[in-house]
């Protein structure tokens, strides 16, 4: 762990008088350690570019198992804010289990808790939150969905325990990713098995009861990844309506589930070069779709690439343009908060990228910071996702080789 702020008090004078003259009372002067400042294009060893590391913590201390340290690997992140006390706490996935982070003060975060994979170790693991408490799924055979009660951190006196989780729901077993819907109170398992009844086609699980979730049947087309939706966007046949959005391998896909017995496809959409629809993001206002496809800089080559649908019609959506980034890294998980795509670069870390301009197809990288400064190639190592949605500002990272990472755009 970094704390990279130290605070060095000088006296510079004590109010006294010497042959008759008077030396005023001076403040302390507090100077800052600017280890983690982002000076000159480095923040402590870290390539970066108008964001500041706040802190960093090893993935040997995120882990509470009994995996050895050279056999860990991070995963996926997200965050939650306990709205009694306004504190903010970080989601880490790893291959072992999941890890619970205080970083109300994010320059001294303090690793909490931990739950254990329910059965083995995998590398594919996600979490979600509703209504105060985690939802975890993972690629780990028969692992199902791990729910646990988060407001048990504010508890915790001896850091970091080991929890289990409150529930376990087994109506599935793996699944490569998890979305909530926090408006509807419905989580939807995805990437689970293409053997069963959905083919791996996202599952419609109401946790309006928390702890007691209802299975409510699914889609069956197979889908690596998905947002959904309250739709509020301009297409006004569809305000209201719940939109799921998923990522498909090969194209993406608009389904109403407002209906969970009876989901309707409303259109499907590809690009060129299509080589992995791997994970995409709506921008606020649900004019357009931002969509990574996690392959095609390995195969094909070239800079990074984002495909860009104009979804203000869902019923027809259209190819917009392809943003190409400043590197040769490969996109993984993107999220959109008010005009900033941030998007998760493995080797390349964490890019920034204005889209205020999308609707006139421009796009440009207004700031970074790279995890893995040892290269920008086409592997996957480096930054698996990014989570910048918390109110204080600072964003997390979460990275394969590295662990957490929490930073803050500079001042």
């Amino acid at each position: 762990m970094i704390k990279n702020t130290l605070f060095l008090f000088v006296l510079i004078a004590l109010s006294c008088s010497k042959d008759g003259i008077e030396f005023p009372v001076v403040d302390p002067i507090i100077i800052e350690n600017p280890k983690g400042k982002c000076v000159n294009g480095m923040a402590d060893g870290y390539p970066c570019s108008g964001y500041d590391l706040l802190a960093r913590i090893e993935l040997k201390d995120l882990n509470l198992s009994n995996t050895a340290a050279i056999d860990l690997l991070g995963n996926d992140s997200w965050g939650w804010t306990d709205t009694t006390t306004n504190k903010e706490y970080a989601l880490i996935g790893l291959n072992t289990g999941l890890s619970m982070v205080d970083i109300s003060n994010p320059t001294a975060p303090i690793v909490l808790g931990f739950i254990p994979t329910e059965t083995v170790n995998s590398i594919w693991r996600d979490v979600k939150v509703y209504n105060n408490y985690a939802y975890v799924v993972s690629e780990a055979t028969n692992h199902g969905m791990q729910i646990f009660d988060l407001t048990k951190l504010k508890d915790v006196v001896n850091p970091p325990q080991i929890f289990s989780p409150d529930f376990t729901f087994t109506n599935f077993g793996s699944a490569h990713n998890i979305v909530i819907n926090e408006t509807n109170g419905y989580a939807y398992p995805v990437g689970t098995s293409r053997n069963g009844t959905y083919k791996g086609g996202p599952l419609f699980i109401n946790i309006q009861n928390p702890i007691k979730p209802r299975d409510e049947g699914g889609f069956t087309n197979y889908a690596h990844d998905a947002q959904v939706v309250t739709y509020n966007g301009p297409d006004t046949e569809h305000v209201g309506k719940e939109i799921l959005i998923g990522s498909n391998e090969n194209e993406v896909v608009i389904v109403d589930i407002s209906n969970k017995s009876n989901p309707i496809k409303l259109a499907a959409i590809s690009y060129p070069n299509v080589k992995y629809a791997h994970q995409g993001w709506f921008t606020e206002d649900s004019n357009y779709f931002i969509l990574g496809d996690e392959l095609d800089e390995s195969r094909l080559g070239g800079k990074t690439r984002s495909i860009i649908f104009d979804f203000k019609d869902l019923d027809n959506p259209k190819l917009h343009f392809e943003y190409f980034g400043t590197t040769d890294a490969i996109d993984h998980n993107g999220y959109v908060k008010d005009n900033i795509y941030y998007q998760a670069n493995y080797t390349a870390g964490v890019r920034m990228i204005d889209i205020s301009d999308i609707e006139n197809k421009n796009m440009t990288e207004i700031g970074f910071f790279d995890t893995h400064p040892e290269k920008n190639n086409p592997s996957f190592d480096g930054a698996w996702n990014v989570y910048p949605f918390f109110k204080s500002g600072v964003i997390v990272i979460s990275d394969l080789q590295r662990g957490l990472f929490l930073i803050k755009k500079s001042e």
